[in-house]
C-alpha cells in the first residue's frame, strides 16, 4: 500500500541522515589531507599508496550503496525511492563542502578545483559543478516525490532514457577528460562549463519528457500499490 503519510516528512528524515553523512565524509578528507596534503590540497595531486587507493575506491562504493539503501528505505515505488536517493546524495553532497568549510576552511572559492571521485577513472572539476549538480539532484528528486505522491505519471520514453543518457555522458567527460591533472602530476586545464550546462539541459529536458507522457492518475491511485 502507498503512505498517505506527506512526504515531507520523509524528505526531512532522508535530509537529515544525508546532513550527518556528509560530515563523516567530510572527516575522512579531513584525515586524508593531513596524511597526503600536510601544506594544504592543491594541483598536481599527491601519489596515494595502492592500500590506501583501494580503501578509497571501496569506501566510495559503499557511499553510493548506503545512499541507494536510504532511498530504498524511504520509498515504496521504484521511481519514488529513486526520488528520495537523488535527494539524498545532493543533500549529501551540498554538505560535504559545507562541513570541509566548518573543518579546514576549504574550498577557498567555489572556483578551487577538487577531485571528486575515482571510479572508472579520477574526475576532477571546480567545486561550483558538483554543487551545481547536487542542487539540481535535490530539486529533481523533490519534484518527483512529490509528484507521485499527488498520483501523477513519471514513465521516461526511449527518448527519455536517451537524454539523459547523454547528459550523463556528457558530464562525465567534463570530469573526466583531462585526467592528466590526477595520473601524470599536470596542472588541470580550464573546466568546460558549457559542458556541464549541456549536460544539466539534457537531464531537464529527460525530466519534463517523462512527465508529460500520461495525465493525472485517477485519485484511487492513492489507495493502490
Amino acid at each position: 500500500m502507498v503512505s498517505l503519510e506527506h512526504p515531507y516528512r520523509t524528505l526531512f528524515r532522508v535530509s537529515f541522515f544525508a546532513i550527518a553523512f556528509g560530515f563523516v565524509e567530510a572527516s575522512v578528507v579531513v584525515y586524508l589531507r593531513a596524511l597526503y596534503y600536510p601544506a594544504g590540497f592543491a594541483f598536481p595531486l599527491a601519489v596515494m599508496e595502492n592500500r590506501h587507493l583501494v580503501v578509497e575506491i571501496l569506501r566510495e562504493l559503499a557511499t553510493i550503496l548506503m545512499l541507494a539503501s536510504v532511498g530504498y528505505l524511504a520509498g515504496g515505488r521504484a521511481w519514488e525511492r529513486f526520488g528520495y536517493f537523488l535527494v539524498a546524495f545532493g543533500v549529501w553532497d551540498i554538505f560535504y563542502y559545507v562541513w570541509l568549510k566548518v573543518l579546514i576552511h576549504w574550498p577557498m572559492s567555489l572556483t578551487d578545483w577538487d577531485i571528486l571521485f575515482l571510479i572508472p577513472l579520477p574526475w576532477i572539476g571546480p567545486v561550483f559543478a558538483p554543487l551545481i549538480i547536487a542542487l539540481g539532484m535535490v530539486f529533481t528528486g523533490v519534484l518527483l516525490v512529490l509528484r507521485l505522491w499527488r498520483g501523477k505519471h513519471f514513465r521516461p520514453d526511449v527518448a527519455a532514457w536517451l537524454l539523459a543518457l547523454a547528459g550523463t555522458i556528457v558530464l562525465l567527460y567534463s570530469f573526466m577528460s583531462d585526467t592528466g591533472a590526477t595520473l601524470y602530476g599536470k596542472g588541470p586545464r580550464p573546466y568546460a562549463s558549457g559542458l556541464l550546462v549541456a549536460g544539466m539541459v539534457l537531464y531537464t529536458l529527460s525530466y519534463l519528457r517523462s512527465c508529460a507522457l500520461l495525465p493525472r492518475m485517477p485519485s484511487s491511485s492513492h489507495e493502490t500499490s
